[in-house]
């Protein structure tokens, strides 16, 4: 049953026109937005007296010599170092950084994985589930993934990750961020972004909430590069929308918890920590349309590799071998002559992590249900199932629409090794690897046969 909450407020800025209100177009822009008019000095960064009284203070998200840097300037109520004081280590036990390698726990295999229940007075934080880790939170490469589990609002608490970026993939429910700048919500068939080191709040808007989270240690997503594609389709620049200022001034004793080096830490402030008044940058939050992503495929014969269908990339500074590619299989016409249409057999030396957002995959037309997961680690083999194959097989290639179909994945080049959650806690489906059993030897060495 669906409930609803009424989220905290937040002092909003003055609506935007047309259709983007709350919202700025454009991906990697250089954004400028204020929430009091004339709060956003011009000509400059840092003047020797701000307006209203504010502190001026950049958000980096890179070193300072980057080309180009990422970067924010905000002014606001408090400097930063004010929502900072000493810090008590907590445990938060189900949200897991890599390294985390468990000896009783067998990450080589094929896995899949039935929804996991939500669960009454879960917040962001404590609803977290971590599935798979890859590579080191420590040298800042590689990637976490998690499921969310939130049914409570976060009230007077804030968090932000030292260690990672976090590409958050809704499944069920509404969720708000409310962000140091501005608020995002969002809710199956969209996803959002959300940078390393930025403070936010998340509130249920309609929940239960269910999702996944891809947590990313390494260099930040980007768009990938279009080759041959060229300048349109796929995602496109301007479907990537940033929130306005938004801020709150409220004096009540609240709790700041902090991710750094796989470790939680909280510490106790006397206010809210999302006093940005104005901000000016391109370092910021994000949302997408997840149906704004056009696709684009094979229009005569043969099935093209998946990274056509790439969203989302962050480089693992070797090339052709990302630290993390953010896959979209979305509703599309499949028209190929004379081609096996879905994905084929294959060993990759990416681990391939999927999650069925609603629908049914064309691989694996049983099982794989509307927020289930399933793994495919470093050249394991994979492909379709039987009924899969024979159908593909024996289909009569006309111009077909797949259709009722939104899957995901996060790919990375780093081995995905599970957790203990993952493999004794959440609802493993013992049989997948059965289903690949009932394929039948078809060769007769008769020349020409098929």
């Amino acid at each position: 049953m669906n409930r609803q909450v009424e989220p905290n407020p937040m002092t909003q800025a003055p609506s935007l026109p047309g259709p983007h209100e709350g919202y700025m177009p454009g991906w990697a822009n250089d954004f400028e937005t204020e929430a009091l008019p004339g709060a956003l000095p011009q000509g400059m960064n840092s003047p020797q007296k701000c307006d209203y009284g504010l502190y001026g203070e950049q958000l980096s998200g890179t070193a300072f010599t980057a080309n180009p840097p990422e970067r924010t300037w905000t002014y606001r109520i408090r400097p930063s170092v004010k929502h900072s004081a000493r810090y008590t280590k907590i445990d938060l036990p189900y949200w897991k950084s890599a390294p985390n390698v468990d000896p009783d726990v067998i990450s080589l295999g094929q896995y899949r994985w039935d929804p996991v229940e939500t669960q009454a007075g879960l917040t962001w934080l404590t609803g977290m589930r971590t599935m798979t880790t890859a590579g080191d939170v420590n040298t800042q490469v590689g990637m976490a993934s998690h499921i969310y589990l939130v049914t409570e609002s976060m009230v007077d608490s804030y968090f932000f990750s030292a260690d990672s970026e976090l590409l958050v993939v809704p499944q069920e429910g509404r969720l708000r961020f409310a962000t140091e700048l501005g608020i995002i919500d969002v809710e199956p068939k969209e996803i959002a972004i959300i940078p390393r080191g930025l403070v936010y709040r998340v509130e249920v808007l309609e929940g239960p909430c269910r999702g996944f989270v891809c947590e990313n240690y390494g260099q930040k997503f980007e768009l990938p590069g279009r080759g041959p594609i060229g300048a349109n389709c796929m995602a496109n620049p301007r479907d990537f929308k940033a929130p306005v200022a938004a801020f709150e001034d409220r004096e009540v004793p609240s709790t700041l918890t902090i991710k750094w080096c796989g470790q939680f830490h909280e510490t106790k402030i006397g206010q809210s920590p999302l006093d940005v008044v104005a901000w000016h940058g391109n370092y910021a939050p994000y949302k997408y349309d997840l149906r704004t992503y056009c696709p684009v495929g094979a229009i005569l014969f043969d099935h093209p590799d998946p990274s056509i269908f790439t969203v989302l990339t962050a480089p693992s500074g070797h090339p052709g071998t990302a630290n993390i590619d953010f896959v979209l299989f979305r509703e599309r016409w499949m028209v190929a002559e004379n081609t096996f249409r879905p994905p084929w057999y294959h060993k990759n030396i990416m681990s391939e992590l999927m999650g069925n957002i609603y629908g049914q995959y064309d691989a694996k037309p049983q099982g794989f249900i509307p927020g289930g997961m399933s793994l495919h680690n470093m050249m394991l083999p994979h492909g379709p199932d039987r009924n899969a194959f024979e159908g593909a097989s024996n289909a009569d290639l006309k111009a077909e629409k797949l259709d009722n179909t939104m899957s995901f994945m996060f790919e990375t080049r780093f081995p995905q090794h599970l957790t203990a959650f993952a493999a004794t806690e959440a609802p493993l489906q013992d049989d997948y690897i059965d289903c690949w059993d009932s394929l039948e030897k078809k060769f007769d060495g008769t020349p020409g046969k098929k």
